[in-house]
């Protein structure tokens, strides 16, 4: 327990009669008849816990000289060890000694390795007081431990070996330190090579350099190389280094020395000539001047003058009427002249 008044005799009813507003204590609920019982005998409880205190601090007061003492002897120990190996090697040897000297090394090496495993077993099997003490031991001891592995594993920091780019024979190699993405277009239509770079966004243009050469490029992003065969012979002195303003890549626009022709160029031209000349007779007709067509017969619109077509007049035939005959008269025919005549 965290508490070291819990080991005293007498702990719990000195408590339970001290905090008469305690309800629990230590997960056990406190009962009415327990309380009286810590009040009837409290005189004799804290008698106890005052001697019991005492002691303690006695017994603390020991534990300090102690853990003093130990830690002045491991320094004594330590400034032997180092002492001990200035000394060993300093000491001048022939090449036959030195290596039985390493034979010997490599045994005690062996020697220590397996007593230092039978301390650390040993320390952590010794059981702990949980004092301040005892906890800087512990930490301590740790840090020993950590130090002592590397010393005998031999675990240095290894200095990394400057990047080579091109080797002694003058071969130039592709390296991509700073794990950048990028993407290499041979532009045949505007005879150059486009590098496209995938640069941080946000990183700042004058930690970039550009250095381009005939026959290879190589950019510095933070002190890291990025460095790529071309595949054809460039213009270095022609050549563009830009950073897009959406994505932040770098783009590197580098002119071929010799452009070759193929056939893809030669019909891609001779179909530009023909749209440059078919552009050119539009142009033509567009700048001749139109007059207006006066002729009747292309007209668009319809003469209103001719809508109704005037004919020649034609001569009509009249009709010959029919002749009346007068038919014979009978003989007792009275002529009426109220009543029309009869066609």
């Amino acid at each position: 327990m965290g508490n070291p008044c819990a080991d005293f005799d007498g702990y719990r009813q000195f408590v339970v009669a001290t905090l008469q507003q305690l309800k629990w204590l230590d997960g056990k609920e406190i009962e009415r008849s327990e309380r009286i019982q810590a009040l009837q005998n409290f005189p004799v409880i804290e008698q106890q816990i005052r001697e019991q205190e005492e002691a303690y601090c006695l017994k603390r007061a020991k534990d300090k000289e102690e853990a003093q003492r130990k830690l002045r002897e491991e320094d004594e120990n330590e400034a032997k060890e180092r002492s001990h190996s200035v000394f060993e090697g300093q000491s001048p040897f022939s090449v036959e000694h030195k290596d039985h000297v390493q034979e010997g090394q490599e045994g005690e090496y062996n020697q220590k390795r397996f007593k230092d495993n039978e301390d650390d077993l040993e320390f952590w099997n010794k059981p702990s007081l949980f004092t301040p003490e005892s906890r800087l031991e512990t930490l301590r001891h740790m840090e020993k431990q950590r130090k002592d592995q590397e010393k005998l594993s031999g675990k240095k920091k290894k200095v990394k070996p400057p990047r080579i780019l091109i080797t002694e024979d003058g071969k130039v190699l592709n390296v991509n330190d700073p794990k950048l993405d990028f993407s290499l277009k041979d532009d045949e239509k505007r005879n150059q090579i486009i590098l496209d770079l995938a640069v941080y966004r946000y990183m700042d243009t004058s930690l970039i350099d550009v250095d381009v050469q005939p026959t290879y490029v190589r950019v510095m992003v933070k002190g890291k190389p990025f460095q790529l065969v071309l595949p054809a012979e460039v213009k270095p002195d022609s050549s563009s280094a830009k950073r897009s303003q959406t994505t932040g890549h770098l783009v590197i626009c580098m002119p071929k020395v010799d452009e070759v022709i193929t056939g893809w160029r030669q019909t891609s031209e001779s179909g530009t000539s023909s749209s440059d000349s078919s552009r050119e007779h539009t142009n033509q007709r567009g700048k001749r001047i139109e007059k207006l067509d006066i002729d009747p017969s292309k007209r668009s619109f319809p003469d209103v003058a001719n809508i109704v077509r005037e004919k020649n007049p034609t001569p009509r035939r009249v009709r010959s009427e029919p002749k009346i005959i007068p038919s014979e008269e009978a003989p007792d025919f009275e002529d009426n002249p109220e009543v029309p005549p009869l066609i």
